[in-house]
């Protein structure tokens, strides 16, 4: 009955946050959307910051599991690492993750790089990064430093789309900068 509850409270809140924005989004519509009470709100996530943040979380690991596919679809393990980061741009084209993720996200929540969900890509992109530099694709420098880097290009490249005027020309640009930029970690032969 509660994980029923909290799926409901979830549902309609994602619906709600999508399409009317989290300042817009009233509790009482969404417990009613959900038919369910204010206090159900209260007593599963707190308040709607945290609802906010449940919804936050089913969105992320929905997007984590479009990424790993991404990833694992590549040829090489530093193709897989761009076409990664490349799909993660690209989602901020996605109207709900634009609304939710790149503008209401941050707006409520803070800075998106200090949120759990980076840390762990953080670490996962280090250990891709690392494993390049072993095998003698990307130049031996500090895996952390250079996944900090991408992550944030990729990221700073997503807020930019999700907030212009013209997110589809935006993400032409961000993306050829970002291959550019990433290109740059490779190991040439002199």
């Amino acid at each position: 009955m509660v994980e029923e509850t909290r799926v409901k409270l979830i549902r309609a809140a994602r619906k709600a946050f999508a399409t009317k924005g989290y300042a817009a989004a009233s509790m009482d519509d969404l417990t009613a959307e959900a038919g369910l009470t204010r206090g159900a709100l209260y007593h599963n996530f707190g308040d709607k910051k945290g609802l906010l943040q449940a919804v936050i979380d089913q969105i992320d690991a929905e997007m984590v599991a479009r990424l790993r596919a991404a990833r694992d679809r590549a040829e090489t393990l530093w193709l897989g690492l761009i076409d990664e980061s490349i799909a993660y741009i690209e989602m901020a084209l996605e109207p709900e993750i634009q609304r939710i993720m790149l503008l209401d996200g941050p707006a409520v929540l803070g800075d998106p790089s200090q949120w759990p969900n980076q840390n762990a890509c953080l670490r996962t992109t280090t250990q891709t990064i690392q494993t390049l530099i072993d095998e003698g694709t990307v130049r031996p420098v500090d895996a952390e430093a250079a996944a900090r880097l991408l992550n944030g290009a990729a990221l700073n490249a997503s807020l930019w789309i999700a907030a212009a005027d013209d997110p589809h020309a935006v993400f032409a640009k961000a993306v050829e900068a970002f291959r550019h930029l990433a290109a740059g970690l490779l190991q040439t032969e002199d």
